[in-house]
């Protein structure tokens, strides 16, 4: 008779009733966290200190590219013999032919520096020659 009042119980109670051991509630607590972390890293998009170190460094070292770049296709363009040598640099097949050439013209070099922004010079000769 015991047995059958106590699978009358509804799911509110039972719960109630229900008083776990410490070592459940720590081993549950600790699954959860090791679940957490498995999804967050895997699907959440989480990265480590080192990695997002890598990516604002990577990130950063692009835009200063790209702000060299678009400096030296203005500073070609301002040149009073642009057309010219406009012509000379789609002449040339090799892409790092192409990106000497912008060095060597001075176009690349950064105000303020002494040597040509590489990723600069790569930008600006595919710039224009597009």
């Amino acid at each position: 008779m015991a047995m059958q009042a106590s699978s009358k119980k509804s799911v509110t109670q039972r719960w109630d009733d229900y008083h776990p051991a410490k070592s459940t509630l720590v081993w549950a607590c600790v699954g959860a966290a090791v679940a957490t972390m498995i999804v967050g890293f895997t699907w959440g998009g989480w990265v480590t200190g080192g990695t997002s170190r890598d990516l604002v460094t990577t990130a950063g070292s692009e835009a200063r590219g790209e702000l060299a770049g678009d400096i030296c296709v203005e500073r070609f363009n301002d040149a009073p013999d642009a057309a010219a040598r406009l012509v000379e640099l789609k002449a040339i097949t090799s892409a790092s032919a192409k990106r000497q050439f912008v060095e060597a013209g001075g176009w690349a070099t950064m105000p303020g520096q002494t040597s040509p922004d590489r990723r600069g010079a790569e930008a600006c000769a595919m710039a224009l020659i597009a």
